[in-house]
C-alpha cells in the first residue's frame, strides 16, 4: 500500500505563492505518473496537474501559467508550485500515484490550502 504525504499549505493572501510537497513511499517511484488534485467545500475532487513519469505535463485550464509540477526521482517527491494564487484557488490539495492514464486509489491526508484576504 503506497503511503501519500503532502505537506506545504497554509494561509495566503491573493498573488502570493506556495510550495507543495508530496512525499511517496515504496520502491519504483520513477516509473508512476503523479497527480495532483483538490477539493474545495462542497465541490467534487479536481485534477489540478498531473507529471508523467518521463516529465511531461498537464495542466487544468483554471491554474495553467500559474502552477508548476514537478518531481524529484531521487527524493520521491513530487511538487506544486503555485504562484499568483487566488481564493478559487481554496481548497484540500492532494496527491495520487497512478498509470499515465489512470489514477491509483491510494490518497493522503492532504493539505489545505487557503488564499485570503
Amino acid at each position: 500500500q503506497v503511503q501519500l504525504v503532502e505537506s506545504g499549505g497554509g494561509l495566503v493572501q491573493p498573488g502570493e505563492s506556495l510550495r507543495l510537497s508530496c512525499a511517496v513511499s515504496g520502491p519504483f517511484f520513477n516509473i508512476y505518473a503523479m497527480r495532483w488534485y483538490r477539493q474545495a467545500p462542497g465541490k467534487q475532487r479536481e485534477l489540478v496537474a498531473l507529471i508523467t513519469s518521463n516529465g511531461s505535463t498537464n495542466y487544468a485550464d483554471s491554474v495553467k501559467g500559474r502552477f508548476t509540477i514537478s518531481r524529484d526521482n531521487a527524493k520521491n517527491t513530487v511538487y506544486l508550485q503555485m504562484n499568483s494564487l487566488k481564493p478559487e484557488d481554496t481548497a484540500v490539495y492532494y496527491c495520487n500515484r497512478g498509470t499515465t492514464n489512470t489514477p491509483g486509489n491510494g490518497w493522503g491526508q492532504g493539505t489545505q490550502v487557503t488564499v485570503s484576504s
